[in-house]
């Protein structure tokens, strides 16, 4: 346009060169005709010089000087203003910008100085999610392109944590991306990263993470019996408690957003080794010289070998009080045995073998035919019985 201004000034001075000498005898009539111009300041894109027209209004100037104007150009004042000597006259040539949003593409003629303007301008609905580029401070110039892309909500799910969030994006691993989110190996993503955004998704990471446990267990003494000549027939000793061992089982457990979904065994290590339970079983044949034992006033009227376990007030299940109502927490030193009361019934005073006097003061669902159950205040005392096979003498 400069260019176009500068020709048409030298052009002008061409014409008035030719005139002045075609004109040479009429050098009055030539002064009164420029002194009938009025000279104009006219500024063209910024670009300020002074111009002698004869034309009438703007509109004549400006075709005066062969601007092609347009609709949108800025001219000041309006083209139909009157011209005036001394007159200021702005002129503003507009742009062609190439404008695409979402799916629409179109060109827009502006004189805006920056994108901000233009938008403002054409007002344009946008909102601070939405991505604009160039940035809205950028110049305008010739054939500029601008992208402008609207932002939509979302639901995003991050293991446990649900949100929602505006986005641009046009695909899933954009849209994470832009948001953050760090994926790691074994975490699951739906939909899959290549799919399509669009305003009805509902992207779900899911954290899933693989870990190792390690358990501490006991591992249990075995029991060990040994015949022993020593030790009456049916009378049994701990030659050795015996100890438990320990032993670590080493998981792998997959946690899904943190939750256990999977507990797998990798490996099993002994930390300490078990010690065998040792018990004497007595070999040696006793003596009886009497098949009636006496105590005080009373006598066995029958006696025989019952297979024996022990127990305590304190077992899983026990109430503490037995079927006869004795209350074995509060009277520890209790001598009591239970038994199947179709063999021996409840009441009945007996003396067992390895254990002295006793009542038969409960019973128990494991207690049938000729087995008994004796009661010690303590485990480890129960578990020094064991199980063995003792005498019982039943006292009249």
């Amino acid at each position: 346009m400069k260019k176009l201004f500068s020709e048409k000034v030298i052009k002008n001075k061409i014409v008035l060169s030719a005139t002045s000498l075609i004109v040479l005898g009429s050098g009055i009539a030539y002064g009164t005709y420029e002194l009938t111009k009025d000279s104009v300041s006219l500024t063209i894109n910024g670009k300020e010089e002074i111009v002698r027209t004869h034309a009438n209004t703007v509109h004549g100037l400006l075709k005066e000087i062969e601007l092609d104007i347009r609709k949108e150009d800025e001219i000041a004042p309006a083209t139909n203003k009157k011209i005036e000597d001394n007159m200021k006259i702005t002129y503003k040539a507009a742009k062609p910008i190439k404008v695409a949003m979402g799916d629409e593409r179109r060109t827009i003629w502006t004189t805006a100085d920056t994108v901000k303007e233009l938008i403002q301008q054409e007002n344009i609905d946008i909102s601070e999610h939405d991505r604009i580029e160039p940035a809205l401070d950028t110049v305008i110039k010739k054939d500029l392109s601008l992208t402008i892309d609207k932002a939509f909500q979302i639901t995003l799910n991050v293991g446990e944590e649900k949100q929602q969030v505006w986005t641009t994006s046009t695909t899933v691993a954009d849209f994470l991306k832009n948001q953050d989110v760090q994926l790691n190996k074994l975490d699951e993503v739906e939909p899959a990263l290549t799919e399509e955004i669009t305003t009805k998704s509902k992207v779900i990471v899911t954290r899933i993470e693989k870990v190792t446990d390690v358990v501490e267990e006991p591992i249990a003494f075995n029991v060990v019996e040994k015949n022993d000549d020593d030790i009456e027939k049916g009378v049994q000793k701990v030659i050795n408690s015996g100890k438990e061992g320990k032993q670590e089982k080493h998981y792998e457990v997959t946690l899904e957003n943190g939750k256990e979904i999977d507990r797998k065994l990798i490996k099993t290590e002994t930390v300490q080794k078990s010690e065998d339970r040792v018990v004497a079983l007595g070999t040696k044949a006793v003596q009886s010289s009497s098949a009636t034992v006496s105590r005080g006033n009373e006598s066995v009227s029958k006696e025989y070998y019952v297979n024996s376990t022990a127990y305590t007030a304190s077992c899983n299940g026990c109430s503490g009080t037995t079927a006869t109502g004795i209350n074995l927490r509060a009277n520890p030193d209790a001598k009591v045995i239970a038994v199947d009361p179709s063999v021996i019934p409840l009441g009945t005073k007996v003396y067992v073998e390895g254990y002295g006097y006793a009542v038969a003061g409960d019973t128990g669902s494991a207690i049938k035919g000729n087995k008994i159950d004796v009661f010690f205040p303590s485990k480890s005392a129960a578990y020094r019985w064991g199980s063995k096979k003792v005498k019982i003498k039943i006292l009249e």
